[in-house]
């Protein structure tokens, strides 16, 4: 079993996948993560994610402690993991670990749960169960703004706007795997939801999907 679940940037994907991941006991991917590993190397090495050779050079040099690294989640990592994952070859070079992940989960896990901006449309096409989140920019610069203050009391709101509102384009008009939402997946906008509320949702549709009201 995959479920698949899509959504830009802050719109609450990642807590909900991470969730029902616990919940069904699958094997979870945030494959941002991946991205966002990616684009650290090459801030690491000095480099410029929007240089081909370099970013392709960092994805094939990830290892899994490099997915540990805890400054994964500030806004210039997630800038450059936006940058570099409009990059096709860096996308092809990470493309095989993701599908290889959901099509045999590890520890013999009867599914996988992975979340990112193509699960449903390039990753995992073929996933019987897709979600597709979405929030208001306002709403999700909140929500970010909030996460960031908690380390950084100096944390500018309307930086984080501008800042959401180019990685929503440059994630949009990509040549290769854009943002966008899969056939056949369920829209759920979290705007006036919480986390509970969604969630609640999605599992409520997928024990449907599977017959089960466990």
């Amino acid at each position: 079993m995959i479920i698949a679940i899509d959504g830009p940037a802050a719109s609450g994907k990642g807590t909900l996948a991470r969730r029902v991941a616990a919940a069904m006991d699958y094997a979870y991917l945030d494959t941002g993560l991946l991205y966002r590993a990616t684009g650290a190397k090459v801030l690491a090495m000095g480099g410029d994610p929007d240089d081909a050779a370099v970013a392709v050079d960092a994805a094939e040099k990830l290892q899994p402690k490099d997915l540990e690294n805890e400054n994964l989640r500030g806004e210039e990592v997630g800038n450059a993991a936006s940058r570099v994952a409009a990059i096709p070859q860096v996308r092809a070079v990470l493309l095989d670990f993701q599908r290889q992940l959901a099509k045999t989960p590890p520890e013999n896990k009867h599914g996988a749960v992975l979340d990112g901006r193509d699960i449903g449309t390039v990753v995992c096409p073929e996933a019987p169960i897709k979600f597709y989140l979405t929030a208001s920019v306002t709403e999700r610069a909140n929500r970010r703004f909030k996460q960031l203050q908690e380390k950084n009391p100096a944390a500018i709101y309307e930086r984080v706007l501008n800042e959401l509102e180019e990685r929503d384009a440059r994630d949009s008009a990509r040549d290769v795997a854009p943002l966008k939402m899969a056939d056949h997946a369920i829209h759920i906008d979290t705007d006036r939801l919480n986390a509970d509320a969604v969630y609640n949702a999605v599992m409520a549709h997928i024990r449907t999907h599977m017959g089960t009201d466990d």
